[in-house]
Order: structure tokens, then sequence, then C-alpha cells
């Protein structure tokens, strides 16, 4: 089923929190670091409350924020919750939209989580910003095993949000893991079929050459040499102007400048394209048989990934494509009303599925 829009009743509904949530906030003036509009700067007793949290996963230090719902553990008699993993954009880290989104959800009612992946954010490994299908899928399999053990949460109602890359990779958790009850995406990238063929299939006549140099790249880091990245760039305002693609230059604004956090970065290492490119986000995408939402934006250049998926997700007999109408990637990420619209959504989604 596609749909493009939500009643304006539904619209008003249990939203009036998110009106806020337009713009952007200073990571600096933030205790948790967090760089959204509205976000918490302390918890408050009856209120939605952020948890700090850090886990083992695989050796490695995973670090991660958990949301819990208003009145969580004041006299509730033992009351469950369901819960929601967040995984988030390639690049992207726990404090920038994942986070806003695990907020929102738990504003809710949901207990949510969202972590820095393995190699990235503040979560432990070397080398930096290693950037492997397989590392963010068993992250969000990690994520799973953390936040089912959590006071209050019931884990026969556990959720999936991808978002951007996350939600490419949570596709692919999603086929096998099925503690998963229910799959959502939000604009999600595709990061193997973009590293291979180029975003917009654009550099479908490199392929060869792009694995040569990603050959070349581990064969350095095995002689004991320095780790090559790629996707690090520092551009001038001029040069974001000129990049072909919205999701390029309102990534750059996003991730460089209106929600900018020191532990976010485009760069990954080279090496990384030796997995990203032979891996493909809908890929036995027919595994899943949970019911499934694909959220996207009408006018992002990115929407052709989403509605691959959807085509492809064969196994499910519960899902849905729904457009935010005028929206392109990043503006899913922050602007209203495509934020007010994406969580009312989500919340009607989940609501039903867990």
């Amino acid at each position: 089923m596609k749909s493009t829009g939500l009643p304006s009743i539904l619209l008003a509904a249990s939203l009036g929190a998110l009106s806020g949530a337009t713009g952007a906030a200073d990571y600096k003036q933030n205790p948790f670091t967090l760089t959204y509009q509205g976000a918490l700067t302390e918890n408050r007793p009856g209120q939605v409350s952020i948890h700090p949290v850090t886990y083992k996963l695989h050796g490695l230090d995973i670090v991660a924020n958990v949301y819990t719902p208003a009145n969580y553990g004041k006299g509730n008699g033992g009351k469950s919750y369901p819960a929601v993993v967040v995984a988030h954009p390639n690049g992207g880290v726990k404090e920038q939209v994942a986070g806003l989104y695990a907020q929102r959800l738990a504003e809710q009612g949901y207990i949510t989580i969202t972590a820095d992946a393995a190699y990235q954010g503040g979560s432990g490994g070397q080398p930096r910003n290693v950037d492997k299908p397989a590392y963010r899928i068993e992250d969000i399999h990690g994520m799973a095993d953390f936040i089912s053990q959590y006071a209050g949460v019931d884990a026969s109602r556990l959720g999936l949000l991808g978002i951007c890359g996350g939600g490419g990779y949570s596709l692919s958790a999603a086929q096998t893991d099925k503690r998963f009850k229910a799959l959502a995406t939000i604009s999600m990238f595709n990061s193997g079929r973009v590293r291979r063929n180029g975003y917009v299939d654009s550099q479908l006549n490199t392929i060869q050459t792009r694995l040569q140099q990603a050959s070349e790249a581990r064969a350095q880091e095995a002689a004991g040499g320095p780790v090559r990245y790629s996707g690090d760039a520092n551009l001038t305002d001029e040069q974001i102007a000129k990049l072909p693609f919205d999701l390029y230059r309102q990534g750059y604004e996003y991730y460089w400048k209106t929600h900018a956090h020191p532990n976010s970065t485009f760069k990954y290492t080279t090496s990384s394209l030796l997995d990203l490119m032979r891996f493909d986000a809908t890929n036995q995408i027919e595994l899943i048989n949970q019911p499934l939402l694909m959220i996207a934006g009408s006018k992002a250049d990115s929407l052709y990934m989403t509605e691959d998926a959807y085509a492809k997700a064969t196994g499910t007999k519960d899902k849905e494509l729904f457009l935010l109408q005028g929206a392109t990637h990043i503006e899913t990420y922050w602007k209203q009303p495509y934020l007010n619209q994406a969580v009312e959504k989500l919340t009607h989604f989940y609501g039903k599925s867990l």
C-alpha cells in the first residue's frame, strides 16, 4: 500500500511537543551534546529522560543513549513498555537525527535506544571509521541484545527504525532477527549500491577502478602503512552549492553546520569498500516477513532506493510506502511538518504492530 499524507486531525493529535523541533541546537550548550532542537538538557521527574549507557559488543565498548517515557519507573506497578531500536545514518552519530527520533518516540510511550556504530562516533574500535556492513548490522543486533534486558522493556514488543544508511542495514538485520516484530525506515539509503554504482547510479563506469583502489588500501594497511580514507572533504560554501545532488548539498549543511557534532564525519576507511561494494540492502529482502513501513520524501533524490526495496520486499503481507510530500532526503531529519508527520505515522505503525 502506498500513501502520501496524513489526515489533518491526526497531525494535530499528541504532537504538541514537536512544535519546536524545526531547527538545531549547539552541541556545546547541551550536557548530552545533542544537536537537535528540543533536545533534552536534563532529566526531570515524571518526564521523558535520557540515559547514557555503555556496553560490550565483541570486546568493543559501544556508547548509546536510552530514552525512557514520562513516569517511567515511577509507581507503574511493574508496567512494561514496547521498545524501538534506532539505527543512525552513515556518518551520523546518536546525538543527531537518530536521537531526535528516539526522543520523539519516547514521548509517545516507547523505550528507545540509539548507539554509535562500532568503530565510529564515541564507540570503540580501531582503525577509526571502519564502515563495513557486517559491523553495522551487528550493531543493530547488539542494540536489541541490550535493550531487551533493560528494566521495564517488554522484549516481545521490539521494533526497529533505521534512518538513511541505518535504514539499509536495518533491512538486512530484520531479515533474520525475528526479535524485531516491526520494521520502519526513513529515507533509506542502500550503502552498498551507492558505493558500488555511485549515487543515482552515476559511477557505473568506474567500479573496477575504485575496487582496485580499495584493494590497494587494504594491502597498505596489511603492510603496516597508514590507513587510507574516502569521503573526507573540506568544501567551501561555493563548492557545496555546486554539488550535483540535494542529498550532498543539504547533507553538508546538516552535518557540517546546523547539526554538526565532533564525532560525526563523512570519512570511512577506503578498505571498507571491499565489503561495501559487494553488499546490497535488498539482497534476500524477501526474508522480511514482519510489518514494514518505509517513509521517504517525495522530492528526495534518494527515493529510488526506497522504491526499489519496497518493491522487492515480497515476503511481508503488511507493508506501506509513505511519502512526505515536498520533502527532500535531509529535510526528513528535522524539518516540520515532515518530522511531525513521520513521528505520527511511526507511532500509529508501532502501536498497531507491537
